[in-house]
């Protein structure tokens, strides 16, 4: 490394001076350009340029181990200390992964009514089963909530909701959407979900019952 920082500044100041505030001799420095390039430097110049373009080509997100394996699939061996090293000399890194993020949230509280559904999430009709969930996506921003719900018998999505906070009032806005697909009123509807806190409320139990529908809730739904 003392080689290389008298590179970078021997244009400006020269070689000697940097020698004397490196307390260095100067016939040090140059005994050492004349050494011939050991394996390892020959090795990790021909390293370097590959795994940059590997971690590109996998958006940038790969650490260590997983660029180790793709160098190897490339027919290049490395160990994974080798390639931390030449990672951190080539300033890239891994995508920190968010910590687990816990989308179902119980009331103690809160009343739960019984499960209708058994696990048996099939339906003889549309607007028979509406099955809702609550998840969550990493993003580059951070983490957004997703609230959707889906007619058991087709399995399609009939309301849905993204929001940066897991709310009750993103739920109400995903069960909204679902009214407005299919109809303001659907008696015998029953509407799974799990135990979450935003399904126990008090308000969405609410526009269940103006919806005509049976709510229920289910045990380690999904």
């Amino acid at each position: 490394m003392t080689v290389q920082f008298i590179d970078r500044n021997r244009q400006e100041f020269g070689v000697e001076p940097v020698c004397a505030a490196l307390q260095l001799a100067p016939s040090t420095y140059w005994t050492a350009k004349r050494r011939p390039l050991s394996a390892r430097v020959l090795r990790d110049a021909k390293m370097m340029p590959l795994l940059l373009v590997l971690w590109q080509a996998n958006f940038s997100v790969y650490g260590s181990s997983k660029l180790k394996f793709a160098a190897r699939r490339a027919g290049h061996g490395n160990g994974r200390d080798q390639v931390a090293r030449l990672m951190r000399q080539a300033g890239i890194r891994d995508v920190t992964r968010t910590k687990p993020v816990n989308s179902t949230r119980t009331d103690p509280a809160a009343t739960r009514p019984g499960d209708l559904v058994e696990r048996d999430f099939t339906a003889d009709a549309p607007n028979r089963l509406w099955v809702a969930d609550l998840t969550h996506v990493a993003a580059w921003s951070g983490v957004a909530y997703v609230c959707f719900i889906t007619d058991a018998f087709s399995r399609r999505i009939v309301g849905w909701r993204v929001a940066s906070r897991m709310r009750t009032q993103m739920v109400l806005d995903a069960l909204e959407i679902a009214r407005r697909n299919r109809g303001t009123r659907l008696e015998g509807l029953v509407a799974h979900t799990d135990a979450g806190s935003q399904f126990t409320s008090a308000r969405y139990s609410e526009r269940l019952d103006e919806l005509g529908a049976l709510d229920r809730i289910g045990r380690g739904l999904l």
